[in-house]
Parts: C-alpha cells; sequence; structure tokens
C-alpha cells in the first residue's frame, strides 16, 4: 500500500493514514524523495495525527526521510505528532534537529510557509 502524496505549490503534503509496517515505510520513503526530485519541492508537511505508535524500524525510516529530505533542499515540518510516537523517537535516539513540529496540518503548512517565504 502506497501513501499519497499531495503537491501544493512548492510543498508537498503527507497525511498517513494508515498503519506503518516495514514495507509501506520504505515504500513512502522512496517515494517522497523521488516526488522531491520531480516537482523541486521546497518543503514537506508529514501529518502523523492517525499514528498512534511506531517501532524502532519506523523510527529511524521516519528521522531517516527527515535528514534526506533536508539534504535535497526541502524543509520538513511534522504535525500531530502523539505521545507515544514522540516517546519512541527519543528512546530511539532519533535526532530530528531543526526539523519544525506543528499540532495539525493547517498549521503545519503555516509554519513551512513562514519559514520557507519569510
Amino acid at each position: 500500500m502506497r501513501i499519497p502524496i499531495l503537491k501544493l505549490k512548492q510543498y508537498l503534503l503527507i497525511s498517513i493514514q494508515i498503519e506503518l509496517d516495514d514495507q509501506t515505510a520504505l515504500q513512502f520513503q522512496e517515494d517522497l524523495l523521488r516526488k522531491i526530485h520531480e516537482e523541486g519541492s521546497k518543503g514537506v508537511v508529514i501529518d502523523l495525527t492517525s499514528v498512534d505508535m511506531i517501532d524502532s524500524f519506523i523510527a529511524k525510516v521516519l528521522g531517516d526521510v527527515v535528514d534526506m529530505s533536508n539534504l535535497m533542499g526541502a524543509r520538513v515540518v511534522l504535525t500531530g505528532i502523539r505521545p507515544a510516537v514522540a516517546i519512541t523517537l527519543i528512546d530511539m535516539g532519533i535526532k530530528l534537529e531543526g526539523v519544525s513540529t506543528a499540532l495539525d496540518l493547517e498549521q503545519g503548512l503555516a509554519s513551512l510557509q513562514q519559514e520557507l517565504e519569510g
């Protein structure tokens, strides 16, 4: 199963609405990086509101997605992080330095626009 990636101007919007397994996470990583390259996207908002829990592998993939997106020139904002997800990310040592967060997709997009457009 693939996670839909929507384009809005120079931004990509992703709302993860399914339970993440290893294969879906890796496919998402590949799809997102390809889309950033194809569209020349400057920013990405990843909404995790529907994600209740993640395991160590998914946490690592999520951290890698953020780092790889930044390397490709796209700023990432994570939204809707639940307590269990935050705990797992910290417990796994995933450093999301310089990554903005917001409560929801709308606030995340506004934050990204403000950061990139001034």
